[in-house]
């Protein structure tokens, strides 16, 4: 592969990547704007980034077989389409009912470049290439939510939330254009693949009987949870409650984002010294600690937005170490069903990620309390679930450095 096929099909597969971080992040500033022009509230329109992180587990599930059965570019196709017609709908969304709807679709769309470019990396590149790669569409992922935001604090002051969406349905274009045209045909239709509902069930049922599996994968998906509700929060406690303005909001996030990529840049020096197992236990009983005071500061009024802001980087700090070593842990047991173990894993830490986020829009935010009570009451559930299922796991697979560092979501 010369040089020059190979940054392009770098380049291709960081925009296919960068899908999903940008329609997740991209729009938040726009939070107040489209609760005004919509008659209704922040909290509310927060359901639509639920919905979203919905369609994102539903999709992770979904694709898997599909880009196996019918090979990488078809399905990949459909769901940019998709991508691209609920992007446009929300252009033109005239309630909230039907943002929430069309973020649904889009999520479904996205997925489908999130999943194929991952599978596409499987493919197109050799073993020992695989995790310099995934490294660096990681950067990509980590790149997204620090840019995302400030441009859409912008371009909502500049020309209203709703070109945010005619951004994203370009971007979503442009992926559709450039897939057809540079993206070459990486996997084969399988047509041995089963895509009846029994024997895809049986399949994920083998993997989420592994304990190793089921206590890194539920941990860390509990533990990434506050996460979302970092996210769906942040507009409202930020905009409404600091009163800061929209694209300083956006700057405010893009440097909360150092903190989660920063620290996950630090855990594979870490590796080099300590097991994958070490720094998930030391990051999370930092993480219960944190929140613990971010809580107890908040219900007493002791916080502002400086304090708030230095606390949510520490939390952030501490999934960049939790998130990759529990995924690696979780996948390290399977060689033969490792895309269903992967697909799995995402469904689950979106799923709970979707049900955090849907916590926070259940509450009146009129501090940050709501959304701080979800982020510790998700870590400590996260402590409990790792500190029982250790014990259960009797044939335990090690993880190397490079697995832990080079893992994507």
């Amino acid at each position: 592969m010369t040089k020059q096929k190979y940054f392009l099909l770098i380049l291709l597969l960081g925009s296919l990547t960068a899908l999903g971080p940008f329609s997740i992040d991209m729009y938040l500033p726009g939070f107040p704007a489209i609760a005004k022009d919509l008659h209704t509230t922040v909290l509310k329109v927060s359901l639509s980034l639920t919905t979203y992180f919905i369609g994102i587990s539903a999709g992770q599930l979904l694709y898997g077989p599909l880009l196996d059965r019918f090979g990488r570019k078809k399905p990949l196709y459909i769901g940019l389409i998709v991508y691209i017609l609920a992007s446009a709908g929300c252009v033109f969304a005239k309630s909230l009912d039907a943002l929430v709807a069309l973020r649904f679709l889009q999520a479904i769309g996205s997925c489908a470049a999130a999943v194929a470019s991952i599978a596409m990396v499987r493919d197109l590149f050799p073993v020992k290439d695989s995790a310099k790669v995934f490294a660096l569409l990681m950067l990509v992922v980590g790149v997204s939510p620090m840019v995302a935001p400030t441009i859409g604090g912008y371009v909502t002051v500049i020309m209203g939330w709703n070109a945010v969406f005619i951004i994203l349905m370009g971007l979503g274009l442009f992926n559709l254009i450039a897939s057809w045209l540079w993206l070459p045909d990486s996997h084969q239709p399988d047509t041995s693949i089963s895509l009846k509902p029994l024997p895809i069930l049986q399949n994920f049922f083998s993997v989420l009987r592994v304990p190793q599996f089921y206590t890194y994968a539920f941990a860390g998906a509990m533990s990434f949870s506050g996460l979302f509700a970092y996210i769906s929060g942040s507009p409202l406690v930020f905009i409404d409650l600091y009163q800061v303005k929209e694209e300083t909001y956006g700057w405010i996030f893009a440097l909360l984002s150092v903190g989660l990529i920063g620290s996950s840049q630090v855990n594979s020096f870490m590796l080099r010294r300590y097991k994958s197992e070490q720094l998930v236990f030391a990051a999370m009983i930092m993480q219960t600690i944190i929140t613990l005071i971010f809580l107890t500061g908040s219900i007493y009024g002791w916080f502002g937005l400086n304090a708030t802001v230095v606390l949510l980087f520490l939390f952030l700090c501490c999934l960049g170490f939790t998130n990759p070593n529990t995924s690696a842990l979780s996948l390290a047991p399977f060689s033969k069903n490792a895309g269903s173990a992967s697909a799995l894993m995402g469904a689950v830490q979106m799923g709970l990620g979707a049900l955090a986020s849907f916590g926070v829009s259940m509450f009146e935010l009129k501090s940050p309390v709501p959304m701080v009570s979800i982020m510790t009451g998700t870590t400590i559930a996260a402590l409990l679930i790792l500190s029982v299922g250790r014990r259960k796991i009797k044939d335990k697979v090690e993880v190397v450095a490079g697995e832990a560092a080079a893992v994507i979501h």
